[in-house]
């Protein structure tokens, strides 16, 4: 008898049943990425105050009462002025008409309080953006539409060249403001000892300088520029060169309403962007018709509907720049060369310009 060996046998035994080993799976093709997954797509966020401007047709813009170049009536009662002219791009952008606003004086006082209660719907009144204001009292700043700075006025006939000369003097400042704070700020950490006049609002503080009743006045310096222009003989006084303190100003909103703060921000980057791209009220209407570049196309609603996505229509940043201006017309007649103020663009100019600033418009796509 023949004996097979044992590796034999067992190799007999598995070519019997025919077992062979289990193939390893074939990676998996590498599929497409969708262009946008389901995750990611974009869609509106409704905004309450979007809803209640758009029903009662007309929005509620709070203003300062009385600050040549910001917000002040003209002899036929109209509001004129730069936070006057933001709202007015908000109601064309939301409204479609620019016409549709109504505004509320507020004092410096009031103006938050006023804004949480719902008596406006946006702030547009010289108010600076500040880590306690933006964190602790529920409120919003979506855009800074001017970059600003803390400065003083004084009498030239006190032949001062400095801030720092003014050790004993006294110094008007408005109650309850950022201004205040700063001024303390200023001379304690020089050493420098000096007399503070707080008073209510910006128009007493500049009937005390006046009247002699302060030796400075301090306050933002496109405030200044504002007080000195109604003053008797504005060519007597002058801002000094001191800067103390940063003041982005700008509008302000609830909190509770993040889609009306992106309406609200996203109209002043339009404007600003307007500038970027060389449009202004005058060629706007025939740029829509005959413009190729495609971020022009798509800020004045011919390509894409990218307003929809701020619950808005699809020319709705065409309309604010053709009812209101780019920013540069804003500044230009508000604020610059064709009002009583001629303030330099300086920090305001275009982050491009020949004298860079700080303004820049986000992409609109």
């Amino acid at each position: 008898m023949i004996r097979l060996a044992p590796i034999a046998v067992m190799t007999l035994l598995l070519a019997s049943c025919d077992v062979r080993p289990t193939p390893e799976p074939a990676p998996a093709a590498p599929q497409p990425k969708a262009a946008r997954s389901a995750a990611t797509a974009y869609a509106a966020t409704p905004s309450p105050t979007l809803k209640a401007v758009q029903a009662r047709g007309q929005l509620e813009c709070g203003v300062h009462p009385a600050l040549p170049g910001f917000a002040l009536k003209d002899a036929r009662g109209e509001w004129r002025g730069f936070d006057v002219d933001v709202c007015r791009a908000i109601a064309a952008a939301v409204l479609g008409d620019a016409s549709k606003v109504r505004f509320t004086t507020i004092d410096g006082g009031d103006r938050f309080a006023a804004l949480k209660a719902g008596r406006i719907d946006v702030l547009s009144r010289n108010t600076s953006l500040t880590l306690s204001r933006d964190a602790g009292l529920g409120l919003s700043f979506p855009a800074t539409t001017y970059y600003d700075g803390q400065g003083f006025l004084a009498s030239r006939a006190l032949g001062i060249a400095s801030a720092e000369e003014l050790g004993g003097a006294r110094i008007c400042v408005q109650a309850g403001t950022a201004s205040e704070a700063n001024l303390a700020d200023f001379f304690r950490t020089r050493g420098i000892r000096y007399t503070p006049v707080v008073v209510a609002t910006e128009a007493e503080a500049r009937e005390r300088y006046e009247s002699d009743g302060c030796d400075a006045f301090s306050a933002d310096i496109s405030a200044l520029a504002a007080s000195r222009s109604l003053l008797s003989n504005p060519g007597a006084h002058e801002i000094l060169p001191n800067v103390i303190s940063k003041e982005p100003l700008g509008p302000v909103v609830r909190q509770d309403d993040p889609a009306w703060a992106d309406i609200v921000a996203w109209t002043v980057r339009a404007l600003v962007l307007a500038e970027e791209l060389g449009l202004n009220s005058r060629t706007v209407e025939q740029a829509r018709e005959t413009a190729t570049d495609p971020e022009t196309r798509r800020l004045l609603g011919v390509e894409g509907d990218l307003g929809a996505l701020l619950g808005l229509k699809p020319e709705w940043a065409y309309e604010a720049i053709r009812q209101v201006g780019a920013y540069h017309e804003l500044f230009r007649r508000d604020l610059g060369a064709d009002s009583a103020l001629k303030l330099d663009r300086g920090l305001n100019a275009l982050w491009n310009a020949p004298k860079p600033g700080l303004m820049y418009a986000p992409p609109v796509r």
